[in-house]
């Protein structure tokens, strides 16, 4: 009896175990440090073929970005046709597409990268094309049949549809389609996926979208694109729900879409120290020397990849003057200086009157009893230590940004 009980329980372990996998939401061991990519549609929207994309493929890898670490190339909205075909099948537009979607994904995977592709869980894209709802089992099949490894899936033309269960459900036809992607979530922050997301996707939007824009607004009628500036300030309440494999994703990178070169560096600074995924927007063909410095600056994305996963905090404000903290591992940190006003200002910081504490990353220092040495990420400078005050002029909407290994 006791050896019939014995075979019994392991074979349930065994069933339970199999059954556990099959319906695991999402692939674990995907985004491990926050995405890294470029997106088609702040510069082109649905303005993209072929010809265009191979060349911003190769435009990628020239740039220098692949070799600083960005993996993904992106296609969002525009790519299909207007109606599926007669077994209820996407199709790639075959004007824009003419070799098919499987021969562009395979030009990407040639390359060094990995593909990416859009859609809804609308009936609808938002600009109109076929939407996934009722469909996400045989779209994440034709996805997977293409070679694609991550999918941005978006929320226009959803009306009485449940966010949730719309998004576990594509999160579980991505899964049974036996292909791993990473899922991005984009569901603007409406339903707040930060409290229920971790387990169906990698990533998800926390805000409306963003637009090339330091500090203001655009309006577009019923609702609006937010500024830099609005969409940092909406991260701190929820950074303690992102780590490795889940993170709070304030949308894509605007840089080289037209602020100054101080606010793209303030811009992709913040977003480093946010552990937010970085997606590229900008035309490839087109960067600009201090464009590609921002972007493939290595020692300021390991802040962003850095494996302890620790969303930054504002640490700092008074008078258009901001600090935020980024801890990191082997005990070092970030530490970012933002001028978010539109004058020069001073930045006179006496570390020794400063203790930091954050208990998310279980981190309690005072710097009048331990020293660190200073890193300027931007000149690429050592800076002297934490035993003197910080002295430095910080430009109108521009960053200096630190790291600070303990001695």
């Amino acid at each position: 009896m006791m050896k019939y009980f014995k075979v019994t329980l392991i074979a349930l372990l065994i069933s339970t175990a199999s059954y556990t996998h099959l319906f695991a939401q999402k692939f674990e061991e995907l985004g491990q440090t926050p995405p890294m990519g470029w997106n088609s549609w702040n510069t082109f929207q649905t303005k993209i073929d072929e010809p265009l994309l191979k060349g911003m493929v190769d435009a990628y890898v020239a740039s220098g970005m692949r070799d600083a670490g960005y993996t993904y190339f992106v296609l969002d909205d525009g790519w299909m046709a207007m109606d599926r075909d007669n077994n209820g099948n996407l199709v790639a537009d075959p004007k824009k597409f003419p070799n098919g979607m499987k021969e562009f994904a395979d030009y990407v995977h040639s390359k060094g990268l990995k593909f990416g592709i859009y859609n809804c869980a609308g009936t609808k894209t938002c600009a109109g094309y076929p939407g996934t709802h009722g469909y996400e089992y045989q779209d994440a099949r034709l996805y997977a049949s293409w070679g694609v490894d991550y999918l941005k899936f978006d929320w226009c033309n959803t009306d009485s549809i449940n966010a949730r269960d719309a998004y576990t459900t594509m999160s579980k036809a991505i899964r049974a389609a036996g292909r791993p992607m990473i899922f991005s979530l984009c569901e603007w922050g409406n339903h707040q996926p930060w409290l229920w997301a971790k387990n169906v996707g990698q990533l998800w939007r926390t805000t409306s979208d963003i637009h090339a824009g330091f500090d203001k607004d655009l309006s577009n009628g019923s609702w609006s694109s937010y500024s830099v500036m609005h969409i940092l300030d909406l991260q701190n309440p929820i950074r303690q729900y992102a780590g490795p494999g889940h993170w709070n994703d304030p949308d894509m990178l605007e840089v080289g879409n037209g602020m100054t070169y101080s606010e793209d560096k303030a811009h992709f600074s913040l977003w480093c120290m946010l552990a937010a995924p970085l997606i590229a927007g900008n035309d490839l063909r087109k960067i600009s020397e201090q464009t590609k410095a921002i972007l493939t600056n290595k020692e300021v994305i390991a802040v962003d990849q850095d494996s302890l996963g620790v969303q930054g905090f504002k640490y700092y404000s008074f008078d258009g003057l901001e600090i935020y903290v980024k801890p990191l591992k082997d005990n070092s940190l970030a530490i970012c200086f933002l001028n978010r006003s539109s004058r020069q200002q001073n930045i006179y910081f006496d570390w020794k009157e400063h203790t930091l504490v954050d208990a998310i990353a279980k981190l309690d220092i005072d710097f009048g009893k331990t020293n660190y040495s200073m890193r300027d990420l931007w000149t690429k400078k050592d800076i002297g230590t934490t035993a003197k005050a910080f002295k430095q002029t910080i430009g109108a909407h521009d960053v200096v940004m630190l790291k600070l290994s303990k001695q």
